[in-house]
């Protein structure tokens, strides 16, 4: 059956079946990007072939690797396993785990990525932001010092639901939800966070052995400043020089983009150096604190660690599922931004299944939360890598370092690790995308202000909170208090727009030309009602002062209201009588597919009368015009209501 048409040439679509509409808004939200098209028409070996290869990109690019590859991959991987071996023993410190873990974690969790995810660029280790929300959530329940044992298997319990959650979201198709954190809370609460964590560092900075448990601010600064008899110059000024020396480093190679392994070799040439003063001057002696033993060998098997009990088990998933989402908003978001400076494509929720299932594994092999950091991934593209194989590089150079050089690390000062961790940290906190929120969109800005502001005085979980608060709060002022325009005729054509968008776009006579900006649903119907009342109210008294016609036709333009349910049809019926009341006519412009689907079922176009609905605003006015000049001011006095036999 083909589409019914409106006396003005308006289709209403012709009925489709429920299960048939539901496939199809079930595909739109699970499936937009259609993963299943290159399956279309394919023999069922090569199905297999392409299933491998969807899970695994490896088996993609692996068999088209090439020598010249190999030779900038491995390049990359020893230039990212310099940076992530000293940052990796310092993350870890951040989350109150042995340092030995950082490079766990730059192992295992690597090299599952590099089979399993589909950018080219990102590098896989631990992060500074997961490791505080790790050690802040955690550190809650159970206390790191009295009670070590338990507070590391509860990191690996956290880290095994944190990958169970982001493997889910991927394998579900339910990657949006990470899209709730906008760009201006992330921007806050990395800034917060980053904040947050140069504060702590300073107690290796300064030489404290006690300090508070807590994160914001003033109680790191009351810790600070309630000892400073146990300030120990020698840390100091050890700290401030090697902070000084990374920052350098980093200025000079953003000045130098092609120097870029300059700062790349810094963290780990201030370790050296670090090492090297420490054992010939003996300064542990003298309060610089050391790292001490690092235990050689691989990875141990820790899936009989996991703790699967109460109330600790609480505790883990939800710490899980934080530091889950965190981790991916940061690894998809790098990866993406990689990607698009190299013109290719990743997948969001395959990179989901990838990030989750390195994350279980990295559970059960001693490692804890991993993902791909923005300053490891930066490296790893500047040292011009080719594919994922970098990661497998990386990998191997510290699994040799576990093997062989760990006692190298005995000597290394604390004092560096917080250095390493402070000159990081610093690049997260991003005052420029601030200053260019406050430029644009004042709105985003107080996003952004406001989850940076949770964190620093309140905690790092605040902060989060509010970031994720604000953002949801902001759709829901979008689709609860959608825009309304008045329109009017730009001069000499037949465009309608709005008026305080353009000022030389002209009111035309006796008639009220109003354009929604967003479906109409439960959530917004009784505003719109309240807020086209008001727009005819606000006409109508312009139309007295200025002593033109009085207002005769309301004209709605729905192009930009995709969808409508129920109670906006309910809001239309009573607009209707509203302006039925007034002697007005109700007249609508273009509506929308679904919108004219709904409109017609609720028999809505009848009591309009369907000669009241047109394809362009211009139409509409030409017609309103004609009743005007033909018939006496009040068409009501002259219509019935329309209806297919009217015409």
């Amino acid at each position: 059956m083909g589409n019914k048409e409106c006396p003005n040439g308006v289709a209403i679509p012709p009925p489709q079946p429920f299960m048939k509409s539901l496939k199809y808004s079930l595909k739109e939200t699970f499936f937009p990007d259609d993963p299943l098209r290159q399956f279309k028409n394919q023999a069922a070996s090569r199905k297999v072939v392409l299933t491998l290869q969807y899970f695994l990109p490896i088996c993609e690019w692996g068999p088209r690797y090439t020598l010249r590859f190999l030779k900038s991959d491995v390049i990359a991987g020893i230039t990212i396993a310099s940076l992530a071996i000293p940052q990796g023993i310092s993350y870890a410190k951040l989350a109150n785990l042995p340092p030995i873990l950082g490079l766990y974690s730059s192992f295992i969790p690597p090299l599952i990525y590099a089979m399993m995810g589909s950018s080219r660029d990102l590098a896989v280790g631990t992060v500074a932001v997961g490791s505080l929300l790790m050690a802040s959530m955690l550190g809650k329940e159970v206390n790191y010092i009295h009670n070590p044992q338990l507070y590391l298997h509860l990191a690996f319990t956290a880290t095994f639901f944190a990958g169970v959650f982001q493997a889910s979201l991927g394998l579900f198709r339910l990657g949006f939800i990470v899209d709730f954190l906008s760009h201006a809370s992330i921007v806050g609460f990395m800034g917060g966070a980053a904040t947050v964590v140069c504060l702590q560092q300073l107690k290796s900075i300064l030489g404290l052995e006690r300090f508070t448990h807590h994160a914001d601010l003033l109680s790191v600064m009351r810790s600070v400043f309630s000892q400073t008899h146990h300030w120990r110059w020698e840390s100091a000024v050890l700290g401030c020089c090697f902070i000084f020396f990374l920052l350098i480093t980093r200025y000079f190679s953003k000045q130098k983009p092609k120097l870029f392994w300059v700062s790349a070799m810094a963290p780990l040439t201030s370790v050296i150096l670090g090492s090297l003063l420490v054992y010939f001057t003996h300064a542990e002696k003298h309060g610089v604190q050391v790292i001490g033993e690092l235990k050689k060998g691989l990875n141990p098997a820790s899936v009989t660690d996991l703790v699967f009990v109460s109330p600790y088990m609480n505790t883990a998933i939800k710490t899980g599922i934080i530091i889950g989402i965190i981790a991916l908003a940061e690894g998809i978001a790098v990866g993406r931004s990689f990607a698009m400076f190299k013109n290719y494509h990743i997948d969001g929720n395959k990179e989901m299944i990838a990030i989750g299932t390195m994350n279980i594994i990295g559970s059960f092999t001693s490692c804890y939360l991993a993902t791909g950091p923005f300053s490891r991934s930066a490296v790893n593209y500047n040292a011009g890598c080719k594919t994922a194989a970098s990661n497998i590089v990386m990998a191997i150079a510290v699994m040799l370092t576990l093997l062989f050089l760990t006692p190298l690390f005995h000597y290394t000062p604390l004092v560096v690790l917080s250095a390493i961790i402070v000159s990081a940290m610093l690049g997260l906190i991003d005052y420029e995308a601030a200053i260019h929120l406050w430029k644009i969109d004042k709105f985003d800005f107080l996003v952004c202000i406001s989850a940076y502001i949770g964190v620093v005085f309140g905690s790092v979980e605040i902060g989060l909170v509010i970031a994720v608060a604000i953002s949801v709060l902001r759709v829901l002022l979008f689709v609860a208090r959608p825009r309304t325009f008045v329109l009017g005729n730009i001069p000499n054509t037949g465009a309608y727009r709005n008026v305080e968008q353009y000022p030389n776009a002209k009111h035309i006579p006796g008639m009220l030309i109003l354009e929604i900006d967003a479906p109409i649903y439960f959530t917004n119907a009784s505003y719109l009602r309240e807020r086209i009342t008001r727009w005819i109210d606000e006409e109508e008294d312009r139309i007295k002062a200025s002593g033109l016609n009085s207002l005769q036709y309301v004209i709605l333009d729905m192009t930009a209201v995709a969808n409508i349910d129920t109670s906006g049809i309910s809001m239309f019926e009573e607009v209707k009588k509203i302006v039925e009341r007034r002697g007005l006519q109700l007249v609508l412009v273009n509506p929308g597919s679904e919108v004219m689907k709904k409109l017609h079922k609720a028999k809505f176009l009848d009591e309009i009368g369907q000669r009241w609905v047109y394809l362009t605003v211009e139409e509409a006015v030409a017609a309103c015009n004609f009743m005007l000049h033909t018939y006496q001011p009040n068409p009501k006095k002259d219509e019935s209501g329309g209806g297919w036999n009217n015409v």
